[in-house]
């Protein structure tokens, strides 16, 4: 297999891979705004991950929160979230929106559903772009 058939195949798995992650956030926000469960809840922690991107190195950073929850049946939830104001510390007090059920989705984001669902289909079109691009340079 030479590598103008790879390397498209590759793009193609990437945007696919992508677009689950994409599709599995906003599914997860989706349900956790549309039960109209809410609860107090805290931020145990935040930590921050740097991974490397590009040719020249350049350093991408993502701040994560770790928050804890009680639902209304009395589990207690813990979660881990990516993105969040950098202003929120360990001990703060957040709103939670979850969902009931035996696998709880849960967020601390304020609820922004057009907002939310506009951010999806923009990016799903951008990754749509990339694989129909792609699949050109592979039927080509």
């Amino acid at each position: 297999m030479n590598l103008l058939v790879l390397a498209p195949l590759l793009v193609i798995a990437g945007v696919l891979y992508a677009a689950h992650d994409v599709l599995r956030d906003w599914l997860r926000l989706h349900r956790a705004w549309g039960s109209g469960l809410v609860a107090e809840g805290r931020c145990l922690r935040t930590y921050t991950s740097t991974r490397c991107v590009g040719e020249q190195g350049r350093d991408h950073t993502v701040r994560h929160h770790v928050y804890e929850f009680m639902t209304a049946d009395g589990r207690v939830v813990r979660f881990a979230e990516r993105g969040g104001p950098v202003c929120r510390i360990a001990g703060d007090f957040v709103t939670v929106y979850y969902s009931a059920g035996a696998t709880v989705a849960a967020t601390a984001v304020p609820p922004r559903p057009v907002r939310q669902a506009v951010s999806t289909l923009g990016m799903l079109g951008f990754l749509g772009v990339v694989a129909m691009f792609a699949a050109f340079v592979l039927a080509s």
